[in-house]
């Protein structure tokens, strides 16, 4: 047995000997396995979570459901059918059933597996697509949202038959026209059809069938419950004892498009009354409420300043006898998102982001206290039951896998080690520098996959977007540093005065500055890294942008362009005052720029990309997506136009089915190739 077992690792040695190591491509990218949204049994003995497969011949992601063992014990097994999506799995009160959400019936609908043994069985049967779904806390209840036009219905058919009848009537209409009168009239990637998301429950049956007509509870909010479009019923929560539910919207009319004031609204499960505003008195964001165990406090979350997208959330306590409140952890300067609720009711879970890493903290309820509990990476979801806590973690150097955290930190998922065996990721160092008034920035550097000391290499300098984001330690499937290191490329990533992570005045600089702070501090960490890593050559180097690192390389393309041989501009914002016109979520642009494109004008051209046309000279590659609706397409092809015109070698690459992100696989790989190509074109030591 011992010469067996030692033969075999000879061989599998050998085997691994025989792949030449090999640079992280754009092929890899899009065919890991992506893990996402762990959910701890309530015994916290199993873990059920969330796979992403490719599909390359349906050109699309599928999304199916798995179980492992919390302890290690067993290893991961498929729950639902591969090659048809299955999403948001839920446990059952009793851990024997998992809910989840699945289009296999020919629309979105929830569907209850029992784990026992057996197949999955439909829990709604509406005609309208169920968005997302949420169990009451005895398990008697769901929650469902749907979207439904809010005049629709009579005491003979209910708002969904109605809804329903009025979407298949326009489908057979011959004329195509619309008609609106404010706005929004488009949002993110999709027109508006006069429909809202609203709020239903309904009681499940002893067959475990949700009732065929739910109650309407959010009815006379005339805005999104969920919000859209990216919302999920992680801003709404029912009480301990199952009798009421609050939940976040935005009642605002016709001022919902320059509006960030959402509030909270507790509604009575059966119907019976209007939904009750509990946090009117704030006109900033108020959202992500949770429940204590005892059903007395409402913890949730608040900005403190009308139409600022990008402000602190601050961490509120809400006690529901009195209306009175306090902020927990009020010195805490970071922005946590949703939050889970300890077994013993004394500690609050969130993520943030903080200082190039995004952990899950844990905050004391009492003290105001804030821990990290998860060290270093980026945890992109997370569980809790008893005192097991549950991560989804990745880092620049790995993708998302399953862990529970503990003195001795035990990994339960290994989901692409076998077609990453033979790739050599670029080491990523983080480094800080003095950047505008010699406040501390950070940045990171990550060499070359085959990286050599005494070699220099050609860099790519990213640039987040946002403006209020950062790059941190996280395996991105859209601007993934390795992507460039696996060609040979170092990269550069600089988290400028805007950046999130770093506390709120430091987030809060940008405003009002687009062009002044983050282009001083992009040129102070170039320098600061030529000087820091000699291996990075400073005579080859591109700059890449999506977003607002779309629109800072069309201004570098005007204020910077000596440093780089070439730029790549994705969804670039190429005219301010074109942009305070035609994107949809005014309130961004108008706090932005301090004020409306028309009471503001000198605002929108202080840092104008187009104004500086006349001293453009560096090539560009213009990316641009036709549904992209938050930067308008009309953007990247006015950009390609002036450089068409001034002579200056550029390409545009147009995706007519693509949004503000690619996401498509086959996109995806076109993009990177066409991204990759110019860079090589354009740094070629030849």
């Amino acid at each position: 047995m011992r010469l067996l077992f030692a033969s075999a690792f000879s061989l599998l040695l050998a085997s691994s000997a025989m792949a030449d190591p090999r640079g992280f491509t754009v092929n890899d990218l899009v065919n890991l396995d992506r893990v996402a949204d762990p959910q701890l049994s309530p015994d916290g003995r199993w873990v059920s979570f969330q796979l992403r497969e490719t599909d390359f011949d349906a050109n699309k992601g599928v999304q199916s459901l798995w179980l492992v063992a919390a302890d290690g014990s067993a290893a991961p097994r498929r729950l639902t059918a591969q090659g048809q999506s299955s999403v948001s799995g839920r446990w059952s009160v009793d851990g024997k059933s998992l809910y989840f959400m699945s289009s296999r019936s020919g629309s979105m609908q929830v569907w209850r597996l029992p784990l026992g043994g057996g197949e999955a069985a439909p829990v709604t049967a509406y005609s309208l697509d169920v968005g997302s779904f949420l169990l009451s806390p005895d398990g008697s209840q769901i929650a469902v949202s749907m979207e439904v036009f809010n005049d629709c219905g009579s005491a003979d058919q209910s708002v969904i038959e109605c809804s329903r009848k009025r979407l298949d009537d326009a489908a057979a209409l011959k004329t195509t026209g619309k008609v609106f009168d404010k706005l929004f009239i488009r949002h993110w990637d999709s027109w508006a059809d006069g429909r809202r998301s609203q709020l239903f429950i309904a009681r499940l049956g002893a067959d475990g069938k949700a009732d065929a007509t739910p109650v309407w509870v959010s009815k006379g909010i005339d805005g999104d419950v969920p919000s859209k479009p990216f919302g999920d019923l992680g801003e709404a929560a029912f009480s301990p004892d199952g009798k009421t539910i609050t939940f976040a919207a935005r009642i605002a009319g016709r001022t919902e498009a320059w509006s960030t004031n959402f509030d909270l609204y507790s509604a009575n499960v059966d119907g019976t009354g209007a939904p009750r505003n509990l946090t009117a008195a704030n006109e900033a964001m108020d959202s992500y409420p949770l429940y204590s165990r005892d059903g007395k406090y409402l913890y949730y979350q608040a900005m403190k300043r009308p139409t600022f997208e990008a402000d602190r959330m601050w961490i509120q306590e809400l006690r529901l006898s009195d209306g009175s409140s306090r902020e927990i952890a009020a010195d805490w300067d970071r922005s946590p998102g949703p939050m889970s609720l300890s077994a013993d009711g004394g500690t609050l879970y969130a993520t943030a982001n903080d200082n190039g890493q995004n952990p899950l903290f844990a905050i004391d309820i009492a003290s105001g206290k804030v821990r990290n509990v998860s060290g270093e990476g980026h945890i992109g979801g997370f569980s809790i039951a008893g005192k097991r806590i549950v991560v989804a973690r990745d880092t620049l150097q790995a993708p998302a896998d399953l862990y529970v955290l503990g003195n001795k930190e035990l990994r339960l998922t290994r989901f692409n080690e076998d077609r990453l065996q033979d790739v050599r990721f670029g080491a990523p160092e983080f480094f800080t520098f003095k950047g505008w008034n010699d406040e501390s920035v950070q940045g990171y550097v990550v060499k070359p996959w085959n990286f050599e000391p005494g070699k220099t290499y050609p860099i790519a300098f990213l640039i987040h977007g946002g403006p209020q984001g950062a790059f941190g330690n996280d395996f991105h499937y859209r601007w993934n540093p390795q992507t460039y290191a696996g060609q040979g490329f170092a990269v550069i990533a600089i988290n400028f005065h805007g950046s999130t992570g770093y506390g709120q005045a430091f987030t809060d600089s940008i405003s009002g500055d687009w062009g002044g702070k983050p282009l001083e501090d992009l040129r102070k960490g170039m320098a600061a890294a030529l000087k820091k890593y000699p291996w990075l050559d400073g005579t080859r180097a591109c700059a890449l942008g999506g977003s607002y690192g779309g629109y800072m390389v069309n201004w570098i393309a005007g204020n910077w362009a000596d440093q780089f041989d070439c730029i790549v501009s994705h969804a670039g914002i190429f005219d301010n005052r074109f942009m305070g016109y035609s994107t949809e979520e005014l309130w961004f642009d108008e706090w932005e720029m301090q004020g409306t494109p028309y009471e503001k004008p000198e605002n929108y051209e202080r840092h104008n990309p187009l104004n500086f046309v006349k001293d453009w000279k560096v090539p560009v590659l213009v990316v641009h997506g036709a549904l992209d609706f938050r930067v308008p397409v009309e953007q990247g092809i006015s950009l390609f136009t002036a450089l068409q015109r001034r002579g200056i070698e550029s390409k545009f690459l147009y995706f007519p089915d693509e949004n503000h992100w690619i996401l498509k696989p086959h996109n995806s790989v076109q993009w990177h190739n066409e991204v990759n190509a110019w860079l090589k074109r354009w740094t070629s030591a030849d």
